[in-house]
C-alpha cells in the first residue's frame, strides 16, 4: 500500500484462534524501512505510537520518505511456544506543497495603487509533509496578467515572467510605468533564498484595475517537482487594509490552482484576519457568488451575485457580519450544476474599503465503480463480502464505510469502515428475530469528497444458540466459554469485527430487556422502581393488579443473568485501538447500544464505559482541526448519548428507580485480601 507522508495511516489485522484454552495474548508490531534487496534496519518509534494493539495507526510525519516493512507478532500467553506473524509493505510518499503569494492562500485581495504589494511564497507557502515550509528549497518565478483583459504576456507560448523586457504585443505587461528591465520590482531574500519574495512597488499597478499574479516553483534538487500559486489583486485608489481569507480545517481545503477544492457534503467554514493597522473598522459583509468560466475570451471566471444571502441567513448561512463565516452544505446540495463559488469579505473601515475572498472549485466525488454483497442472508456470525471495484477518482481513493438501518435511515449506524474496496463483516439482526437490513456504503476521496452507494438489503437472523450459550457459560462462570464464536471474535482485537460484535448482541439484548420489563409491568411491579425512560419514549401503562412475587424474582433473574454478560463483554471493547474519526464513530456508537438497557449497568461497566467515553472525546478533541464539521458531529452526538446513558446508569439504583444488582452487591461485600482479621494485632 502507498500512503502520503502528511497523512495517517491504519494497519487493521484479523487474528483467528486455533487453539483451546485461554485466549490471552501478547501482540507487538515492528518496522523496518527497506532498501531495494532487503529490510533490515529496524525504527524505533516515539512514544506517540501504539505498538501492542492487533492494529497500528501511524500518525501524519511519522515516517520518512520509503518502504517500510512492519510486522505483527502475536504470542499466546499460556503457550509461548505458540505464535505467529505477518507482514505488509508501506510506500510513504510525497503530499506535494501548496505555493501561496499571499497568507492563508487568499484568492483575491484589495490594495491601494500608492501601497507597495508583497507577493512572499517563502513564508505562506505550506509544505504538509513538514512542520514548516523551508524556502531555500526552491527556485521562483513571477508571472502577472491584466485580468478580465489579456491573458499571461508570453511568446509563441513560452510566458514571459514579470521582470522579463520582452514584450508581447497582444498581452501588455502589468507594470505601468516600467522602462527596462522590471523597473516597480523588489526581489527579496537573494542571499538564502533568492526570489522567494517579490515586492511591487507602488505607483507601479494602474488603479482600478485587477491583475492576476502567478508563482512558479522548481524543487532545486528535483526540477520535476513543481508547484504553481496565483492571486487576484484589485487595485484601487484608496489605501485598504489587507484581509487574509482562510478555512478553519485547513484539510476541507486542497488547494487546487486558483481554487481550492470543496467538498459538497460538508460545510464550509471561514475566518478572515486583518494585517496591519485595523483600526476604525465599521462593518464586515460576506457576499457568496457563483462562478462560470469565460476561457473563450480572457482566460477568466465570471462571478454572479448569489441574491439569497439575507433569505437563508442562520439557516444556510452563519456569521454573514463577523469575522468568522459559515455556509452549510445545503447551499451546495441545493445548486449542484454550480462548480465554482466564491465567499468575498467586505471589510468597512472609516477611510477606506478593504475586500478579500477565496474561490472554489467542487470537488467531484469518486465515480465509475460499483459495490455489492455477499450472500444476502444469514445470521449475526456470518461472514459478509462487501466488494467496491473499479472507483476511480483523481484525488485517490481513502475509504470505504458501510452503514446499516432497518426502517428509518437517519437511525443508520456505522458498521465498518476499510481502506481496500474488499472487506468482510458480520450485521446486526436489530430488534427483531428476523430483520430486513438496509446498507450503504461511503466511498470517499481523499480530499472527503463522497458518493453513496446504495447495496442489496440482507436478512439477517439472530443466532440464538450461539448468544443463549454465551449467556450461559457466562452467568454460570464456565471455564470453556472460550470456545464460543462470538468470545474468540471478540478477543481479536479488530475494532471492526469487535464493534460489529458488540452492536449485534447489545441490540439483541437491549430487545430482551424491554420484553423482561413489559413482563414486569403487566404483573404489577411498578414501573418506577425498574426503569429510567429515555427522552422521548413513549408512556408507559401500569396495569392495576396486585404484585406478583414470583415475577419479581424472575425479572430479577433474567435482568442480572443479562447484567453480568455485559459486564463480562465491555472489556473487549476498552482494549481497542483508536484510530481515525470512523473508529470514534464506531467505537461509540457501540457503547451507546451497550449501554441502553441502563438498569442492567454495573458498577464495573460504568466505570470502564466512562473512562472510554472520555478518552474517545480526548481523541475526538485532538483531531477535530482535521475532519469534517459532520464527522464530528456524528462522533459527538454518539458520546453525549453515552455519556447521558452513565448517569442514568449511575443514578437509578441512587434513586431508587432500578433494582440494585447482584454483581454490584456481592464485589461491595467482599472482604479485601489485605483486611486483617486478627484484632490481637497491633494494627486492629
Amino acid at each position: 500500500m502507498s500512503s502520503r507522508r502528511s497523512q495517517d495511516f491504519y494497519i487493521s489485522s484479523m487474528i483467528q484462534f486455533n487453539c483451546d484454552g485461554s485466549l490471552s495474548k501478547t501482540t507487538k508490531w515492528t518496522i523496518k524501512n527497506c532498501t531495494s534487496t532487503r529490510c533490515s534496519f529496524e525504527i524505533v518509534l516515539n512514544e506517540k505510537v501504539m505498538t501492542t494493539y492487533s492494529e497500528l495507526y501511524i500518525p501524519s510525519r511519522t515516517l520518512d520518505y520509503g518502504v517500510y516493512q512492519l510486522t505483527l507478532s502475536v504470542t499466546m500467553i499460556d503457550s509461548p511456544n505458540l505464535k505467529a506473524s505477518s507482514s505488509v509493505y508501506v510506500r510513504i510518499t510525497a503530499t506535494g506543497i501548496t505555493a501561496n503569494l499571499v497568507q492563508l492562500g487568499t484568492s483575491m485581495i484589495t490594495r491601494g495603487d500608492q501601497q507597495d504589494l508583497l507577493l512572499d511564497p517563502g513564508t505562506f507557502s505550506v509544505d504538509p509533509d513538514e512542520v514548516t515550509f523551508d524556502a531555500t528549497k526552491w527556485k521562483y518565478t513571477y508571472y502577472c496578467r491584466i485580468y478580465d483583459l489579456y491573458n499571461f504576456p508570453n511568446i509563441q507560448g513560452i510566458l514571459l515572467s514579470i521582470d522579463d523586457s520582452t514584450i508581447d504585443p497582444y498581452n501588455p505587461s502589468c507594470l505601468s510605468n516600467r522602462s527596462g528591465n522590471g523597473t516597480g520590482l523588489i526581489f527579496g531574500n537573494l542571499t538564502s533564498s533568492p526570489n522567494s519574495s517579490l515586492t511591487v512597488l507602488s505607483g507601479s499597478l494602474q488603479s482600478n484595475r485587477m491583475y492576476q499574479f502567478m508563482v512558479y516553483m522548481e524543487n532545486r534538487k528535483n526540477s520535476s517537482i513543481q508547484a504553481t500559486g496565483y492571486v487576484l489583486a484589485t487595485v484601487e485608489v484608496t489605501h485598504p487594509q489587507l484581509i487574509a481569507v482562510g478555512c478553519v480545517i485547513s484539510t476541507m481545503c486542497v488547494p487546487n490552482l486558483e481554487f481550492q477544492l470543496l467538498n459538497p457534503t460538508t460545510q464550509v467554514a471561514l475566518f478572515t484576519v486583518c494585517i496591519g493597522t485595523c483600526t476604525n473598522l465599521e462593518s464586515i459583509k460576506w457576499n457568496i457568488y457563483q462562478g462560470s468560466d469565460n476561457s473563450t475570451s480572457s482566460n477568466s471566471t465570471q462571478w454572479t451575485l448569489f441574491n439569497q444571502t439575507s433569505l437563508y441567513e442562520n439557516i444556510w448561512f452563519f456569521g454573514t457580519n463577523t469575522s468568522n463565516f459559515t455556509a452549510t452544505d445545503l447551499l451546495f446540495l441545493s445548486n449542484l450544476r454550480i462548480s465554482l463559488w466564491r465567499f468575498e469579505v467586505v471589510y468597512t473601515f472609516l477611510s477606506a474599503i478593504s475586500t478579500s475572498a477565496l474561490n472554489f472549485i467542487i470537488n467531484q466525488p469518486p465515480a465509475n465503480g460499483s459495490c455489492s454483497i455477499n450472500p444476502l442472508d444469514g445470521t449475526i456470525t456470518t461472514l459478509f463480502t462487501i466488494e467496491c471495484p473499479n472507483w476511480y477518482d483523481v484525488d485517490g481513493i481513502q475509504d470505504y464505510s458501510l452503514y446499516a438501518w432497518t426502517t428509518d435511515i437517519s437511525q443508520r449506524t456505522i458498521i465498518a469502515f476499510s481502506p481496500e474496496d474488499n472487506f468482510q463483516v458480520r450485521l446486526p439482526a436489530d430488534d427483531n428475530e428476523t430483520s430486513l437490513l438496509n446498507l450503504v456504503v461511503y466511498v470517499r476521496d481523499l480530499a472527503g469528497s463522497v458518493t453513496q452507494v446504495n447495496i442489496s438489503s440482507v436478512n439477517i437472523i439472530a443466532d440464538l444458540a450461539i448468544m443463549n450459550d454465551l449467556i450461559d457459560k457466562i452467568t454460570n462462570l464456565s471455564s470453556t466459554i472460550t470456545d464460543n464464536p462470538i468470545v474468540r471474535l471478540l478477543s481479536s482485537g479488530n475494532q471492526n469485527v469487535v464493534g460489529q460484535m458488540f452492536i449485534s448482541l447489545s441490540q439483541e439484548f437491549n430487545q430482551m430487556n424491554n420484553d423482561n420489563l413489559d413482563k414486569a409491568i403487566s404483573s404489577g411491579i411498578p414501573a418506577a422502581t425498574i426503569l429510567v425512560s429515555s427522552l422521548g419514549s413513549s408512556s408507559l401503562q401500569q396495569v392495576s393488579i396486585p404484585l406478583n412475587e414470583s415475577a419479581l424474582i424472575n425479572y430479577n433473574t433474567e435482568l442480572n443473568s443479562l447484567a453480568n454478560v455485559r459486564d463480562y463483554l465491555v472489556t473487549f471493547i476498552t482494549r481497542l485501538l483508536i484510530t481515525t474519526s470512523n473508529s470514534i464513530i464506531l467505537q461509540s456508537s457501540s457503547l451507546v447500544q451497550l449501554t441502553q438497557a441502563t438498569n442492567q449497568l454495573t458498577r464495573n461497566t460504568l466505570l470502564l464505559v466512562s473512562n472510554r467515553c472520555y478518552e474517545l472525546s480526548v481523541a475526538l478533541y485532538a483531531m477535530f482541526e482535521k475532519i469534517s464539521y459532520e464527522d464530528a458531529q456524528s462522533a459527538s452526538n454518539q458520546l453525549f448519548q453515552c455519556a447521558s446513558n452513565i448517569l442514568n446508569g449511575v443514578n437509578g439504583p441512587l434513586q431508587g428507580r432500578t433494582e440494585v444488582l447482584d454483581l454490584d452487591y456481592s464485589r461491595a461485600n467482599v472482604i479485601s485480601t489485605d483486611y486483617d482479621t486478627d484484632l490481637e494485632s497491633a494494627w486492629s
